[in-house]
């Protein structure tokens, strides 16, 4: 482990204003499950968000006293110049391409960084993984299970031959980074280069342009830092995060996820059920256009 002191804990979300709840469950997940409550500082990078939303998020510095950041990429010149400009993934937006220019709008100050997904769950102290021996790599993150499927696509022969199945292959959700080193690895400046020459076009989405960025340059972390698409049996392994992705989510009603009471109970249940109701409406106002103004 590499020692970094009592100082600040620094963690980034990146979401949407419909995804502020799940966002709201990643950050208290983190507080309950550590001692170090004061120590952490959320950098939240959002898209424009209602007040309500917002005071929802800065009941994490009430409860807990940790620290939130705003960051509104919207008015964000270095993400604004990503868009229309990176491949856009039908499910998750272009919202994860905040990851690759987060050095060029976050504190300089800032020497280690956290980054995670908002589809996830925390269940043990974070200060274990951010003390994380990166020998000198600038990250480290747990390889992706389906990392052959995922880079090498239909019937593994490749996404235009840029990426090979036979490397190795990280989930971006959970990202352990040393900025400085992210930073001089010039990570915004190659994904210009790929934007530029036509190969990020054939990646899909934008954890497949960090693994081919990152191709054999990255620190692997313990399995259990990151689960995906924990069932029910996974709450026995002793996993440390679990990383609900594909299409069952824990805040759907019935989900057969990992931890699925106790999922409602960290994001409390009046938010867990207001939340319901939000996506409810959301999904009868594509029907009804007079719901998308009361």
């Amino acid at each position: 482990m590499h020692t970094l002191g009592d100082g600040p804990i620094h963690i980034a979300l990146t979401f949407d204003d419909d995804f502020w709840a799940p966002a709201y469950a990643t950050m208290r997940s983190i507080c309950v499950s550590t001692q170090r409550k004061r120590d952490l500082v959320f950098h939240l990078c959002h898209q424009p968000m209602t007040e309500e939303h917002r005071a929802d998020l800065l009941k994490i510095e009430s409860e807990f006293g940790s620290a939130l950041r705003f960051y509104d990429l919207s008015k964000t010149e270095h993400f604004l110049d990503l868009l229309g400009r990176v491949p856009k993934n039908k499910r998750l937006g272009d919202i994860p391409y905040a990851r690759f220019v987060m050095d060029r709008f976050l504190p300089a100050e800032i020497e280690r960084l956290i980054y995670l997904d908002c589809d996830m769950m925390v269940v043990s102290p974070i200060e274990r993984i951010w003390e994380a021996d990166l020998g000198d790599k600038a990250f480290a993150a747990v390889e992706d299970a389906w990392g052959k499927l995922l880079a090498a696509h239909h019937d593994l022969r490749g996404r235009g031959g840029v990426l090979d199945p036979a490397d190795p292959y990280f989930n971006a959700g959970l990202l352990v980074i040393d900025m400085k080193r992210w930073r001089d690895f010039g990570v915004a400046e190659k994904l210009e280069t790929l934007i530029n020459d036509g190969t990020a076009a054939k990646l899909s989405f934008s954890q497949n342009v960090l693994n081919l960025i990152f191709r054999n340059n990255w620190q692997p972390l313990d399995a259990g830092w990151n689960v995906t698409s924990p069932k029910p049996e996974h709450e026995r392994m002793g996993a440390h995060l679990f990383h609900y992705t594909g299409h069952a989510k824990p805040w759907k009603l019935f989900a057969r996820v990992a931890f699925f009471r106790l999922y409602r109970h960290v994001m409390t249940n009046e938010l867990y059920y207001r939340y319901f109701r939000h996506r409810v409406r959301g999904r009868l106002a594509r029907y009804l256009p007079f719901l998308r103004a009361s």
